[in-house]
């Protein structure tokens, strides 16, 4: 399975995706079931990513502890993950990334953030240039990168695996792009290759990655899962027990989005309400009567009714009962601080379809809770 160079190109650095997609990969390669190695693209100016970007540079490899509980049992074992081959900051290496899209890329994965697809004023097509500077928008980059990769391999495609805990994500990156590309003027055979050539994948992501490890690595969860919607000329990364191809990838992203993302927003929204001290983590919440209470009674009243008119609660309650467990592991110090960043985007992409879906579904239902949560601080 393995392709030479470096076949895999990923946007992001974030603790997340080190406990995920990498570590995924590092765990496949073992087994001769990746495609080979990674490279990694710093997109912003933060300088914890920039730190993390030079340690990843180094190409030493780096831990990922998974802790907690895993069918009733505590488990915690350390992992050295060592997918990633090299690491590039886009506005100092862009000409690098360029390159390396050129040539053996096969596969790109982003997670960008929840801000991480918008688009900036300041980028105009003539980015476009050979010797032109980075975008400053994700979007931005892509568009150069993927035009750079049809004038080199105008016969061929790659496959991109957005893993934004957004609904439809690969379809939504791709009406960006291909929408930026005719506002850039194009050529038309370009914008074409962009729609038949590309895969844009559909995809979800599930895994709770508390804590960064310094300078790079993290801790997560014993749980995760990569849902990825099958469609023709998909390319994977690698093959891995947690990498899940379904027909149905709608399933997978309305128990996640609609009872982990909404349960750890509400815990958040509820937290800032209450001014509750500013170190307290998700586990805390959940020992928390004035946080838990309430989110138990959201789950109950508010979400899954709208599961049970969609013939899903039977899902719902399954992965309600884990969802339990792995917010309530002991070892995971989430803080809601973190999980309060983007507060206000996070709430439209967690909360608000979940109201629309009960408003289409089960028109009469009240949920109180979750519309006080919508209402800006």
């Amino acid at each position: 399975m393995k392709i030479a160079g470096h076949p895999i190109l990923q946007f992001g650095t974030s603790r997340f995706l080190q406990a995920h997609v990498d570590l995924f990969v590092s765990e496949a390669a073992e087994h001769g079931e990746a495609l080979g190695g990674i490279t990694v693209v710093q997109t912003t100016g933060n300088p914890a990513s920039t730190k993390r970007t030079q340690a990843l540079a180094r190409a030493e490899g780096f831990e990922v502890i998974v802790r907690g509980l895993a069918q009733g049992q505590q488990v915690e074992t350390r992992r050295t993950c060592r997918s990633v081959r090299e690491a590039f900051h886009a506005s100092s290496d862009w000409q690098a990334v360029r390159k390396r899209v050129r040539g053996p890329v096969q596969v790109i994965v982003s997670n960008t953030g929840d801000s991480g697809w918008i688009l900036s004023a300041a980028d105009h097509a003539a980015l476009l240039d050979d010797a032109a500077a980075a975008p400053l928008s994700f979007p931005a980059k892509l568009l150069v990168l993927l035009r750079d990769r049809w004038l080199a391999q105008p016969g061929g495609g790659l496959t991109l695996l957005p893993c934004e805990l957004v609904s439809r994500n690969g379809d939504q990156l791709r009406e960006i792009v291909v929408q930026l590309a005719r506002e850039w003027r194009c050529a038309p055979a370009f914008i074409d290759w962009l729609a038949t050539q590309v895969t844009w994948a559909n995809s979800l992501v599930d895994r709770i990655v508390s804590e960064a490890l310094e300078p790079v690595g993290a801790v997560a969860e014993p749980y995760a899962l990569w849902a990825i919607e099958a469609q023709p000329g998909l390319t994977l990364p690698c093959l891995h027990p947690a990498i899940v191809v379904t027909s149905d990838l709608g399933r997978f992203e309305r128990l996640k989005l609609f009872l982990l993302n909404l349960g750890h927003t509400l815990l958040a929204d509820l937290w800032m309400k209450r001014a509750l001290a500013a170190d307290m983590t998700v586990v805390q919440a959940m020992h928390e009567p004035a946080l838990r209470e309430p989110l138990e009674q959201a789950w109950q009243q508010e979400v899954m009714p709208v599961f049970d008119a969609m013939g899903e609660g039977e899902d719902a309650r399954r992965y309600l009962a884990g969802l339990r467990d792995r917010l309530l592991n002991p070892f995971l110090a989430h803080r809601l601080a973190d999980i309060a960043q983007n507060h206000d985007q996070k709430k439209a992409r967690r909360i608000q379809p979940l109201v629309d879906l009960a408003h289409l579904h089960v028109p009469d239902l009240i949920q109180p809770r979750l519309r006080a949560a919508m209402l800006t601080h």
